[in-house]
């Protein structure tokens, strides 16, 4: 155990790269959290500090805690298992939680607050305090999890846990970064080409600088001089080049830093807590929030798994969860989570210290204030290449890591995550002409309330939003089905329709309701709100049902043959045998 100690160093020159795309995608979940919390919490001017001197030294926190645990799980399995190439698990804020957490959660809150004379201050803090009894119902969802989280992983196939991560990383990864790169070509696309010839044609800089450092110096420098050619020949920008670096955003983001300790808000959340009529209503998004981080995690363990790190399970996850609840107990709103990704990082050639490093330098942005001090400085399209690469990654990872058979459980297992995307697009759509124009537009509702079957651009848009809801269940289950029909596993595939059926009918999947643009699960027990357009879902489930019975009539109708061919092949042997 010493000697694989001392070969697994606490740092090696590829945790660099691992490290800048880390913290590059941290760093985009903190400058979003800082533009939605301003935008729709009101956590501005006046309440600004609620975000400077609560929820980043609160996120500080969590984000320190898991990623040097998981930096020292990494160097434990490399111990036991005296090998050099084991890279930890990923780490960092939770991006479906920020977004629904906002505007599920606190957004509603600080606007209702308003509504009722709350001034911006009052409705800000509000709005801060539920999002603290939402981040810790999410952590400790997480970390019950942990208790029954490798039954679930053993039971499960590994195409159906990989296809799911493949989904979201082509639609919400590799997409989304990949047209951010298109939308501002000047900055992106050379740290793109250096991104490129590293990870593809793994060849080395001059003096072995990291692919991942030349990426972001060189995307940095090209933003910056591109401010300057513009200054002196303005049609230089172009139409779509975005926003221009800016010294006087510089100062201003520096005036705002400042030593900022974190603040234990226990007590802020036993306040809450004792009302349970301010919170009750928002476990409709809490619960299914904290489900979809437990299965997200399940996939990003296998994930690591098959890429050659088997890490624990419980205690993974376990630690995921308190990093959550530690987030809560001290200010954030926001979850953590075990990154998707892994297989990327350890292409990467990183291993446990690119983690260490992002825990320390996330860590220390969030308690000095300097996060929009770094946004100001280096663009966000100087670091995008790399996370693009990481999706790319992933989806390779689901085909290559799977057997050739079970290919075709991957694709299927795509297409709710795919579906997801398109949703976001077309709702994003809605709601930016809804706001932007002074007209009156149609919304979703309305659309579909004249107009059950309609289609935008052949694609059915009720269906579209069905399958979008819990698209992270269905493509799990979607693709154990498929694996297991294709290993003849009937019973197993009847099994799964089952389970799809229970959770359509419980509303955690298909079911929703639609008040204007916004979507919202809607659960068996729960009335819909006023106003709103509502579908339960239950002809879905019932689809799952007769697919159930499908699977085990054909089960029992293949068992019948097996055992006719069986009886046929003893007489068989048997007149063999008595033959002279």
């Amino acid at each position: 155990m010493s000697t694989a100690s001392s070969s697994y160093p606490l740092f090696v020159r590829r945790d660099l790269d691992g490290f800048f795309g880390l913290f590059i995608d941290n760093l985009v979940q903190l400058l979003a959290m800082l533009y939605l919390c301003a935008t729709h919490c009101g956590m501005s001017g006046e309440a600004q500090w609620i975000l400077l001197d609560r929820i980043l030294p609160g996120a500080a926190i969590s984000l320190l805690l898991g990623n040097v645990f998981y930096a020292w799980q990494a160097h434990r399995l490399a111990a036991r298992e005296n090998r050099s190439d084991v890279t930890a698990l990923p780490y960092g804020i939770n991006t479906p939680s920020l977004l629904v957490y906002v505007f599920f959660v606190m957004g509603p809150v600080f606007r209702q607050a308003q509504e009722a004379g709350a001034t911006q201050v009052v409705a800000a803090e509000l709005a801060w305090k539920m999002g603290l009894v939402a981040c810790l119902g999410s952590g400790l969802i997480e970390l019950l999890g942990a208790a029954v989280a490798e039954r679930i992983r053993r039971s499960t196939p590994r195409a159906a846990l990989l296809s799911t991560l493949a989904g979201i990383a082509i639609g919400f990864i590799s997409m989304t970064f990949a047209l951010q790169v298109f939308q501002r070509p000047l900055v992106a696309m050379l740290p793109l080409g250096i991104v490129l010839i590293t990870y593809f044609s793994r060849k080395s800089f001059p003096l072995n600088v990291p692919g991942g450092l030349v990426a972001v110096v060189a995307g940095t420098a090209c933003a910056w001089l591109l401010t300057g050619a513009v200054s002196i020949w303005p049609e230089a920008a172009g139409p779509l080049t975005g926003e221009l670096m800016q010294v006087e955003r510089v100062r201003e983001a520096i005036g705002t830093a400042g030593l900022r300790l974190p603040v234990f808000t226990g007590a802020v959340l036993w306040d809450v807590l004792s009302q349970p009529g301010e919170w009750v209503g928002f476990l409709s998004v809490i619960v299914p929030m904290g489900l979809f981080n437990v299965v997200g995690s399940l996939q990003n363990i296998e994930s690591a798994e098959a890429g050659g790190d088997r890490f624990g399970t419980s205690s993974s996850m376990a630690v995921n969860g308190l990093g959550t609840i530690a987030a809560s107990l001290f200010g954030s709103c926001f979850p953590t989570t075990i990154y998707i990704g892994h297989p990327g990082w350890k292409g990467l050639g990183a291993r446990a210290g690119y983690s260490t490093l992002n825990g320390i330098a996330v860590t220390a942005i969030c308690l000095t204030g300097t996060v929009a001090v770094i946004g100001t400085v280096v663009p966000i399209e100087a670091g995008i290449a790399i996370v693009l690469w990481i999706g790319i990654v992933i989806t390779a990872q689901a085909f290559q890591a799977t057997s050739t058979d079970h290919a075709p459980a991957v694709a299927i297992g795509l297409f709710p995550a795919i579906a997801a995307w398109g949703m976001t697009v077309v709702q994003g759509a809605f709601l930016t002409l809804y706001f932007a124009s002074d007209q009156a537009i149609p919304t979703l509702q309305s659309l579909l309330t004249a107009s059950p079957d309609l289609q935008v651009n052949g694609f059915f848009l009720h269906g579209l939003i069905t399958v979008e809801r819990g698209y992270i269940f269905t493509c799990m289950i979607l693709a154990s089905i498929s694996a297991h029909l294709i290993d003849g596993r009937f019973r197993a595939a009847a099994l799964w329709s089952l389970v799809a059926a229970l959770f359509t009918a419980s509303g955690l999947m298909h079911a929703w309701q639609l008040a204007g643009n916004s979507i919202d699960f809607l659960f068996l027990l729960a009335q819909p709100d006023e106003g709103t357009l509502a579908y339960r879902a239950m002809p879905v489930a019932a689809g799952y049902l007769l697919m159930a019975v499908l699977f085990a009539l054909f089960g029992l109708l293949h068992r019948a043959d097996q055992s006719q061919d069986s009886e046929a092949g003893l007489v068989e042997t048997a007149e063999a045998t008595e033959k002279p």
